[in-house]
């Protein structure tokens, strides 16, 4: 008798903190791992605006699947776009674009989250996000680019406009990558005499009256006056009404000339969780406390894909979507599976949040941890520390330490890659979240699988 199939879908914190898991707990032979993910590692995602900025190098925060001695996981080299819960089939489309039905017996939902965007005209086309690898170094080579061709132009319009940097999104992605990138371009500034450090101003803005309010008034007050003293514009209760190829419109009616735009406006689960016609809270997976899908056989989510019901806190609330939680979702889950192939009883998932951190760049930072209220320095040992110790092997802990150290001691030398430096990139290049499947045509894919069984 052939081993049951598990199947599991996303090799972010969630998903490879549930295949490491049940690496290490299954016996070899009592059951077939298998994870679907477009590339073979795992990235560090709030470490992206510092990837970004040159202070990482983009190698340091993806972390090989690969380099596990308990690695038996085969590995489809691609991303579901579509799953059928009564067949038991996931719809793959592998990075040849090819599409094959993959059986399974159990299926792990891991998937996480895209960008959030909304009808904004003309946002799609000339927004750039900070959610992939590929993204933070087409930003950074990007915004490197607006430095040298400023610097070449006689036109005083053109200048302006390529000086001109808006990030939108006032949580935590918007408001590191906003300051990273404004530590990127007042180093970089030294290098080009010919270019006015005054006209590069930086702009961030959000729809909601306060800055990262998770944090508190008073820690959120101290990370807007830190982005205040390095003159970024920081406005408040104001969004994008249209962006252009050269210019952004605010929903104030300011119109800023700009090429360069960055939305980190939230995220939203991944397209694939509306393709299982399954009850969702603000479009992510309504799941039990024991991380699994009611009325699907065989079914878990977790991560930012899921809303898992926050027992710590009560009252109906649910999981934010953050690494924290994540990783510890994944080892509860890889367990609760375990449970289920050898019929024991299955636990709920329960943790209380440990606090947050924002590292700002430099010396700058605000953190949180356990409840106690931190900035500059000490915010920053906090911050940088947790970031480093999440890292999940001593190889990648090195070369993020050995980034920050060289950084720290010889700077950046602003080099551009030319990554995509011919063709602008949108926010679909990356993350390609117009490839997914409606029902029906699941059905048509999952239909041959069907007749097989």
């Amino acid at each position: 008798m052939a081993p049951p199939r598990i199947l599991v879908v996303g090799a972010g914190f969630a998903g490879v903190e549930c295949v490491r898991r049940l690496e290490r707990r299954l016996a070899p032979g009592e059951a077939q791992i298998t994870l679907v993910t477009p590339f073979s590692y795992q990235l560090y995602l709030p470490l992206l605006p510092q990837v970004a900025s040159g202070v990482l190098t983009p190698q340091s925060v993806a972390v090989s699947l690969r380099r596990s001695r308990r690695h038996r996981t085969r590995i489809v080299p691609g991303g579901a776009i579509g799953v059928d819960t009564r067949a038991k089939v996931c719809v793959i489309r592998k990075i040849t674009d090819e599409i094959v039905n993959e059986p399974y017996d159990y299926l792990v939902l891991a998937a996480g989250s895209v960008t959030r965007t909304f009808d904004i005209p003309g946002l799609l086309d000339n927004a750039r996000g900070m959610k992939t690898l590929a993204e933070a170094a087409y930003v950074r080579d990007h915004v490197i680019a607006q430095l040298d061709l400023a610097d070449a132009s006689h036109d005083e319009a053109e200048r302006a406009s390529r000086l001109q940097f808006v990030v939108v999104g006032g949580g935590y992605a918007g408001t590191e990558t906003a300051a990273c990138l404004q530590r990127l371009t007042t180093s970089a500034v030294r290098h080009y005499p010919r270019l006015d450090p005054r006209l590069i101003k930086w702009h961030l803005i959000d729809i909601a009256p306060k800055l990262m309010p998770e944090l508190g008034d008073k820690l959120g007050q101290a990370a807007l006056e830190v982005l205040r003293k390095r003159n970024i514009e920081v406005s408040l209760g104001v969004s994008i009404a249209e962006a252009g190829p050269e210019e952004v419109t605010f929903t104030d009616g300011r119109v800023l000339p700009c090429r360069t735009l960055i939305w980190t406006a939230g995220v939203a689960a991944s397209p694939l969780i509306a393709t299982l016609g399954a009850e969702t809270v603000r479009g992510r997976l309504a799941v039990t406390p024991q991380l699994r899908l009611p009325g699907a056989d065989g079914v878990f989510s977790l991560g930012d894909a899921a809303a898992v019901p926050d027992l710590a806190k009560g009252d109906g609330a649910v999981c934010p979507p953050t690494a924290q939680h994540a990783m510890r979702q994944g080892k509860v889950l890889a367990d609760n599976l375990i449970a289920s192939l050898r019929h024991q009883p299955l636990r709920d998932y329960v943790h209380k949040d440990l606090g947050l951190v924002v590292d700002l760049g430099g010396k700058d930072a605000v953190s949180k941890p356990l409840g106690i209220e931190l900035r500059g320095l000490p915010a920053q040992a906090v911050a940088r520390g947790y970031h480093w110790s999440a890292l999940r092997t001593n190889v990648a802990k090195t070369r993020v330490m050995t980034n920050w150290m060289l950084n720290a001691v010889a700077g950046d030398d602003f080099v551009r890659t030319g990554f995509q430096s011919r063709k602008p990139a949108t926010l679909r290049d990356f993350e390609y979240t117009d490839v997914y499947l409606t029902p029906e045509q699941i059905k048509e894919h999952t239909a041959a699988t069907v007749i097989k069984h």
